[in-house]
């Protein structure tokens, strides 16, 4: 520093002839840099992109997405929908005395309004959209906005709950639409794409494989054989497109697994459920042909063959549904097939469990006859069965089955007392029921009854089967009398009226 600095101390003539000097050697320097950083920059932006057969592939790769998501994009509308809430008002807020001191601060407002978002596909050019019955239920006005931002009030033409899956109708023609593809047709590891409107980020594309078929996942709906794809999912994707590489819709978004959270706060984990086109088409023509939707009705209550069930009656391995009970007078019945049964193939195709053979049944025409080959104690027997339509208020028995959401027994699951039940819980084999496997703490009879209980009767009406026990208990209004068995013992119990109102 001292070497430096002590020109500057000289004459002004010498000062400035080294100062013009250091400033020559400094902008040497600093333009040397200069040159050399934007030299630097310069070479890495003329370096050519990556070339090669490889990379032109991956290319046209692309390009042919975008043809998918150009196609597609037009058929997918963005659903919002109002329901006005009706609250009722205490007669105390309008008492003179109270409106005297408080006022209009009594006042609560009458109607509250709730909106949700999804989506939906054009199907049909007059107008006709598909989505999930999940998100135009107890809607009070739906609104939907076409791609090109045209917004238009829908009507319900009708709803399949049983499947969630409902049809809305529009005015107007000519309309885009999307080609329904085959979902018989999709293998594990094929491309789709997921279309919708993720938490209202209009007109979003993810893409992924398929992950799994014939999925039955929970209770997300009665009736279950769902594709599984990791292609993103989100709150708003409900009733968008699962389209395959060719365009064509192969399922309809409907559910995602979120440990996350529920709602709005659930999120993509990579396992999103698509109800598969092939169950929707047939809903979704009888929809607008009639406004509803009728099912094959076997008349036998199914279960899945666990390995102790595969072992009790002699079945090769866990495939098939096993018959837990069959209807009196039902079609089973009067095909003679009997309880301990594992059917094994319906129509000639495998039966994976009891979910899948669920949905082939709800998914054939009432009036059909069907060949069911099964094993009785080990040994192959093939029966014909004629399905009739399916009872509007019968609940679907594939496996335990939660009461109605009415009377004192709601919110109660039950499951058939099956033998591998018997023995876990050391009931006698005369003993007839079901057995609680799960109570909602909200439900009026979660004070009267626990897990493992078994329900013979309700009001001295005889419980032999879920069915029974869904007929029943949709009946029971009001103060109920149960006969249960509790740790081996029988005992009568009831449940209050007034216990409906807590």
């Amino acid at each position: 520093m001292w070497r430096i600095r002590e020109p500057f101390s000289r004459t002004a003539t010498g000062s400035a002839l080294r100062l013009g000097l250091l400033a020559l050697v400094a902008i040497t320097i600093i333009g040397s840099a200069y040159f050399s950083r934007h030299h630097a920059q310069f070479v890495m932006a003329a370096r050519p992109g990556l070339d090669g057969p490889d990379i032109e592939l991956l290319e046209r790769q692309d390009k042919a997405y975008e043809r998918v998501i150009q196609a597609t994009s037009p058929a997918v509308v963005y659903i919002r929908t109002e329901q006005v809430i009706k609250a009722d008002q205490s007669p105390l807020f309008m008492d003179p005395w109270l409106r005297q001191f408080f006022g209009n601060q009594l006042q609560i407002p009458r109607e509250q309004r709730q909106h949700a978002l999804g989506t939906g596909v054009l199907f049909d050019s007059n107008g006709y959209i598909v989505t999930n019955n999940h998100v135009i239920d107890k809607a009070t006005t739906i609104q939907v906005m076409l791609n090109d931002k045209r917004v238009f009030k829908a009507k319900v033409i009708g709803a399949d709950p049983d499947i969630d899956v409902a049809v809305v109708k529009i005015d107007n023609r000519s309309l885009p639409t999307i080609p329904l593809g085959d979902s018989s047709n999709l293998h594990v590891g094929d491309t789709v794409m997921a279309f919708g409107n993720p938490f209202g980020l209009n007109f979003t594309v993810t893409r992924g494989t398929v992950s799994a078929l014939g999925r039955s996942q929970g209770n997300i709906e009665q009736v279950q054989d769902f594709i599984q794809t990791d292609a993103a999912i989100n709150p708003g994707n409900s009733g968008g497109p699962l389209v395959d590489v060719r365009g064509e819709m192969v399922g309809i978004n409907t559910a995602i697994l979120s440990p996350g959270g529920q709602g709005e706060t659930a999120g993509s984990v990579g396992i999103g459920f698509a109800i598969p086109i092939n169950m929707a088409k047939r809903a979704m023509e009888s929809l607008i042909k009639t406004g509803k939707v009728t099912r094959g009705f076997l008349g036998a209550t199914i279960g899945p063959v666990t390995p102790e069930l595969a072992q009790e009656f002699k079945a090769p391995d866990t495939s098939g549904a096993l018959v837990q009970d069959v209807s009196p007078g039902g079609p089973a019945a009067k095909a003679g097939l009997k309880p301990g049964d594992v059917i094994r193939k319906f129509n000639g195709q495998t039966v994976g469990d009891s979910a899948e053979l669920l949905a082939m049944v709800a998914s054939t025409n009432p009036g059909t006859p069907v060949t069911l080959e099964i094993l009785r104690n080990g040994q192959p027997q093939t029966v014909n069965v004629t399905l009739e339509q399916r009872p509007g208020n019968l609940a679907y028995a594939g496996g335990p089955s939660r009461s109605p959401n009415q009377g004192v027994l709601r919110g109660v699951t039950v499951q058939n007392l099956t033998s591998d039940l018997r023995k876990q819980l050391g009931v006698p084999s005369e003993t007839h029921g079901v057995v609680v496997t799960e109570i909602d703490p909200g439900s009026p009879a979660a004070q009267y009854l626990t897990q493992g209980d078994i329900i013979m009767s309700i009001n001295r009406h005889d419980v032999n089967s879920v069915a029974d026990f869904n007929k029943l208990a949709a009946e029971a209004k009001g103060q109920t009398l149960l006969r249960i068995m509790r740790q081996g013992q029988a005992a009568f119990v009831v449940i209050p009226d007034q216990a409906e109102g807590q």
